[in-house]
């Protein structure tokens, strides 16, 4: 009997959600749910978001490394090595006793230490890469890989265009006029048609740049009766962006922790954004027009290259995390609000998409595990 598919990475939202696209994906080619594993980290949010016990989840030890030669980093980081260390042990142990058929990475530091033991046991693994720069573990384990799995061209070896995966829910988001009105008017309060609506979200925890810049150009249109500037912060800086919420006469200012994004998606026009993997991913497929602020000092400077390749289809402007401020955002953002240049950026970002990314990831793990 063949073992079971281990899907690992984590640490953040933007590789848990591929993890779980990966997986249905898996399930709709027939893979039972049981013959899935999900392995992520105890410090990530894998024990909130994967744990509705669909698949078996398992939690490993450990935390990313801190790149920086600051003291408390550097303390930090020798517990980090100590927390890596123990999550080999246990990895090799898992993988050891559960022989599955293929490992899949999607990266993070939840992902080295169950790719490390996949190459120990010589079990097939597959790389999957989200970034325009791959991540630490998959460069140093990657000329062990049975196949990568890119969502930018790559000349790496065994490497497959794919794209980034995506949830079937996000694929399945209906943009058109029809529905982004109805989705609109659904709110409480509705948004009215004649608003522009400009949807701000940096990721779970939030970006502390971002949510000021935010904050300052509520302020600047605290009198557009036609905007509606829905600020996404995160859970760290929530209550401080509240406080400092502006009085508004006009503009419609929605502030929340976190949002269901198949839903604002669906109803913005324009996106003011991290350039992670996935949040590109899954603006391009739905053709999203988006301001992308690249987290600065990522590795490799990874959303940086993301944002380019939007970029320089047309379909974004970046604006660096140093100059993401709130006047900087009105004038790109009433620049790109103008119908007809909203509507080519639209078309820009969409002529990179790769809507069945996941399927195609999916089709690429059951070949390397013999499940084809």
């Amino acid at each position: 009997m063949l073992g079971p598919i281990v899907i690992t990475g984590g640490g953040t939202g933007g590789h848990i959600f591929p993890m779980q696209a990966i997986a249905e994906q898996l399930r709709s080619r027939g893979i039972d749910q049981g013959q899935i594993r999900f392995v992520g980290s105890r410090r990530g949010q894998e024990s909130t978001l994967l744990s509705d016990g669909a698949i078996a989840l398992t939690l490993l030890p450990g935390r990313g490394i801190r790149r920086s030669l600051a003291p408390t980093a550097l303390v930090a980081n020798v517990a980090a090595v100590a927390g890596l260390a123990a999550a080999v042990v246990v990895a090799l142990y898992r993988v050891g006793r559960w022989r599955p058929s293929v490992v899949v990475s999607v990266g993070g530091y939840a992902s080295f230490a169950v790719s490390l033991a996949a190459v120990a046991w010589r079990r097939p693994l597959v790389l999957v890469d989200l970034d325009a720069a791959p991540g630490a573990a998959h460069r140093v384990l990657g000329r062990f890989a049975a196949r990568h799995c890119t969502a930018f061209p790559s000349n790496e070896v065994h490497s497959v265009l794919t794209g980034a995966p995506l949830r079937d829910a996000i694929v399945a988001i209906d943009r058109s006029t029809g529905a982004q009105r109805a989705l609109r008017a659904a709110q409480v309060p509705p948004i009215g048609p004649d608003r522009d609506v400009v949807v701000v979200m940096s990721g779970s925890l939030g970006a502390r740049s971002v949510n000021r810049a935010a904050s300052d150009l509520a302020r600047l249109w605290a009198d557009r009766g036609d905007r509606t500037l829905w600020h996404v912060t995160g859970r760290r800086d929530f209550d401080e962006v509240v406080a400092a919420r502006p009085a508004t006469a006009g503009l419609d200012y929605r502030i929340e922790p976190f949002a269901d994004m198949t839903v604002l998606w669906g109803l913005c026009d324009v996106a003011v954004c991290r350039a992670g993997a996935t949040t590109v991913a899954e603006l391009t497929a739905l053709g999203i027009a988006a301001v992308l602020v690249p987290l600065p000092g990522a590795p490799g400077d990874h959303q940086t290259k993301n944002a380019q390749v939007v970029v320089r289809a047309g379909g974004a402007r970046l604006l660096s995390d140093d100059q993401c401020r709130g006047a900087a955002l009105a004038e790109v953002l009433d620049e790109m609000l103008a119908p007809t240049t909203r509507s080519a950026m639209s078309a820009a970002a969409a002529s990179l998409a790769r809507r069945d990314a996941a399927s195609a990831i999916a089709r690429v793990v059951c070949e390397a595990g013999g499940l084809a």
